[in-house]
């Protein structure tokens, strides 16, 4: 009787503390976020198992507030950068950013190329910072991109200078969603970075661009990676090789800064 009844009040405090409504805008929020793609109200229900009517006010409040709003050209919704934008006004990331900024600004004017740093969350790696080209042309990745670790340069860097127990974690939680050999392949690429301190390799993503990318270490393990999708233009201000070098030395030079401050 005592359990049954113990049992019954779980319950009915479970109930009493859920917020329904609360639950249907987050898991708007996250499928969008892990789908990386526009999605219309009912491909959202069908993800979710739920039904149009469920989600149809929501969608509509999420739109009104900000965090989500109709792709161009495409049918559907997509994230904003409301959220990425609050998570940048926590006073850790605020803090990496302001130290990082000015010694990004001054690589992309020795280089002529531009740079960013991202860190990882949710298994994608998040472009937290950039510096465009002080060239008239240039490539660069806007603020707010996402892609999955293991498509991705920063990614490897990333995996390949976190605490070894951590990043084990990780690997594991990539082959529970992922295929078997992709990951083999991610985790060689890691072990590679590991031995070199870095990553040099033709961009998968843009013919033309050679990704060059170094971590960014704390007190604790590596904090972000600091990377330059290298553009061969002419007059050249450095080669890829100088380019990589003079990188490392900023990413040094951030690691020391942040280590001195306990980071």
């Amino acid at each position: 009787m005592g359990s049954d009844s113990a049992k019954t009040n779980g319950e009915e405090t479970e109930r009493r503390y859920r917020a329904p409504a609360l639950e249907k805008g987050l898991d708007i929020l996250e499928l969008l976020a892990r789908e990386g793609e526009p999605l219309n109200t009912p491909q959202m229900a069908a993800k979710l198992g739920r039904s149009v009517s469920e989600l149809f006010r929501m969608v509509l409040t999420l739109e009104d507030r900000g965090y989500i709003v109709q792709a161009r050209g495409r049918e559907g919704y997509g994230l904003t950068n409301k959220l990425f934008s609050m998570g940048l006004a926590q006073t850790p990331m605020r803090s990496l950013v302001e130290l990082a900024t000015p010694e990004m600004k001054a690589l992309a004017d020795q280089i002529g190329q531009s740079c960013h740093m991202t860190v990882v969350s949710n298994q994608q790696i998040v472009v937290v910072a950039r510096i465009e080209s002080p060239r008239d042309l240039g490539f660069s990745v806007r603020l707010g991109y996402r892609r999955p670790v293991m498509d991705s340069t920063s990614g490897v860097v990333l995996y390949a200078f976190m605490p070894e127990e951590e990043r084990e974690q990780g690997l594991r939680e990539l082959e529970s969603v992922g295929e078997a050999m992709t990951v083999e392949n991610f985790r060689a690429r890691v072990d590679r970075a590991r031995q070199n301190a870095y990553v040099k390799n033709p961009s998968d993503f843009v013919d033309g661009v050679v990704d060059l990318s170094a971590p960014i270490i704390g007190s604790k393990g590596v904090i972000a990676a600091l990377t330059i999708p290298y553009v061969r233009c002419f007059p050249e201000k450095t080669d890829v090789d100088e380019t990589l070098k003079m990188l490392r030395e900023t990413c040094a030079h951030l690691s020391e800064l942040l280590q001195a401050e306990g980071r």
